[in-house]
Formats: structure tokens, sequence, C-alpha cells
């Protein structure tokens, strides 16, 4: 295990926010975590888990001992009938994992190109994109108790799945565990599985993707001109975190009822919406934001990003970051407007520390 003191944390969020952990350790392997339970000291010390540092919000320095996860790996592990199932270490690129499938020939994950972060945070969010949600294609994850040291296995069942929600983002009522609800704080994912299909067929239900088949011609297109596509359509909307920073769609898109979307359709015809299979209607957060004038605006050095309302930005660089305070002004401002106007509360999507 090796201890790191004052660590400073910028280079670890995307948002380049400045501030420091007063205790680092970097965990490769299941032994990393034994060895912090089994010190004294470090066994009795909140504990805070960072992944890619691409859904995190620093408000200042944090005082917990945090949990680096770099555990490496991909390996094809299993094959059925079905599908070929793929398994990553939760410290591997999210992008350089839907790459490597692909390169392989294994499909599946190609609308969730580009997204930032690391495997072992794609659970926690339940990460999706254009049409396909991590829950889709997922198999199984192993975890480690960071209370007992006891090593688990989730299925996609037991990870309680729901639109950017997971067991993991919920404290745990009672024991919690791998049998209970709310493995926040409690558990740290070491490698996922994804269960690729063998039966391929395209996700294509979203507007970005039917233009992009306009523009080409292509009315069939295979997964690799999907990845293409998805990777060029997030270029053009999302600032590159290491020319801005930024911790990627700020707030989730809101679920509402048909009674509901129908009445704001009333007062704004072109607010963008898309029908879900529950029934309710999932509206764009960013159409939201961008309809009460916030597109390019700022509290100090945070900022609303000019291409796309959705993302919050650091406009004062690494020289002179914004601050998670200033980031956090601007979203409850953010949220006051849509709700003033919509009766709609956004809810963010990156985690504050």
């Amino acid at each position: 295990m090796n201890l790191e003191k004052n660590v400073p944390l910028q280079p670890y969020n995307t948002f380049g926010i400045a501030a420091k952990a007063m205790a680092l350790v970097r965990v490769r392997c299941e032994a990393d975590l034994l060895d912090v339970l089994a010190d004294p000291q470090l066994a009795t010390l909140p504990r805070q888990v960072l992944g890619g540092g691409s859904n995190i919000v620093l408000t200042g320095d944090v005082k917990a001992l945090v949990l680096k996860i770099e555990v490496p790996g991909v390996r094809l592990a299993a094959e059925t009938d079905k599908h070929w199932v793929v398994e990553a270490g939760a410290g591997v690129d999210w992008h350089a994992l839907v790459a490597w499938t692909l390169d392989n020939g294994y499909p599946g994950l190609e609308n969730l190109a580009l997204i930032p972060g690391t495997v072992g945070a794609s659970p926690v969010q339940n990460i999706g994109a254009y049409g396909v949600e991590l829950q889709d294609r997922f198999e199984s994850l192993d975890a480690m108790d960071l209370f007992t040291g006891e090593l688990f296995s989730l299925n996609a069942a037991q990870c309680g799945f729901s639109y950017r929600d997971s067991v993991f983002k919920h404290a745990s009522v009672g024991s919690g565990g791998p049998d209970g609800l709310g493995l926040a704080g409690r558990a740290v994912i070491l490698r996922v599985r994804f269960a690729l299909p063998k039966r391929w067929k395209p996700e294509l239900g979203y507007l970005d993707l039917e233009r992009k088949m306009a523009e080409t011609g292509i009315q069939k297109p295979d997964a690799r001109e999907i990845f293409d596509w998805v990777v060029a359509i997030r270029r053009a909307k999302l600032p590159d975190p290491a020319v801005i920073g930024n911790a990627g769609s700020f707030f989730k898109n809101p679920t509402v009822t048909p009674e509901q979307c129908a009445d704001i359709i009333a007062r704004d015809p072109k607010v963008v919406h898309y029908p879900m299979p529950d029934g309710g209607i999932k509206l764009a957060a960013g159409w939201l934001i961008d309809a009460c004038g916030w597109k390019g605006k700022s509290v100090g050095h945070a900022g609303v990003y000019e291409k796309q309302a959705l993302v919050l930005v650091n406009r004062g660089g690494r020289e002179n970051p914004c601050t998670g305070g200033e980031v956090m002004t601007l979203a409850m401002a953010i949220q006051t407007s849509v709700y003033e106007r919509f009766g709609i509360r956004l809810e963010p999507e990156p985690v504050v520390i």
C-alpha cells in the first residue's frame, strides 16, 4: 500500500477545481484495500472513492481518506450462445474500453462512446447516451465491502438500476451489503462485466443519430460507424475537459407525466421531449436551461457552456480555476429559474464533495 499525504486533486477532477486530499491510497488490486482495512489508523477514517473524477464537484479539501481506483485490465471473460462477456478493471478509462470492444469485434457499447470517467463509475451512475444505458449491457460486477473486507458480486437486479441511479448512490439502512439496499460509502467496485449481444442491432432512436443517417446517406450503419458518429456529436456539443474543465452533463433530464408535458407544450411548443417505455416523458434539461436564458452566463469563474446549456464549465482554467462554491451557486440559480418557469426541479448529476 502506498499512502500519500496532501495530494493535489486538481489533476484528478475534470472540472479542474483546486483542492487537496489529506491522505490518498491508490487501489490497483484487492490487497490494497485489505491493507487499508488492516491499518489501525486508516481503518477508522471516513473514505471517499475517486475514479476518473468526471462526475464530482469539490467544494473544499477532502479530509476523508481518498481511495483512488486504478484497477487495470480488459479481457473476454466468457462466451455464451447469445453474448460475449467482457470484463474490465474499475480503473480502466471508459472510452478506452468502448474502443477495445469494437477493435476486438464485440459491439454493443458504441452509443456510450466518449463518456468521461472510469469503468468502475459506470454502474454507480448507470451511465447512458443516445438510447442505450449501462443496465442494457450489464452482466455483473465484483466489489469489496469496506467494513468487512468481504468480496462479493452483484447482478443487474441487485444493483437496483434506474435512470442515472443505482444501489451505490444510496446509503444503507441497517447492515447493507450484497443482500441489502444501499452501498454508498460501504463498497468499492473492482471489476465490471458486460454482456455484449452476438445478434447485434443498431440503436438509432435519437434525433442526432437520425441526422447523421441523413447527412451520410447510411441507413444501416455498423457499430463502428455509430461509434464515429457519437464521438463526432459529443465533440461538437461538449467541451474537452483537458481544454475547458467540466463534469459533462450537469443535470439529469427530468421525467414528467404526459399531462405535465402537454401543459408545458401548450406554453412552450418547442420543448424537446422523448416518450419513455413506461409512459413517462423525458424532457431535455439543456433545452429548459437554454429557454431560461442561461447559455453563456457566469457566476465568478463558473459558467454555462455556450454550445450546450446542460454543461457547466470552469472559465478560469487551471491557473485561476472556479471554486466548487461558484459551481454550486450557479447550479442553484439555474434550478430556481427552471422551477419558476416550468415547475420542474432539476437534479444535479455530479456528486458534491
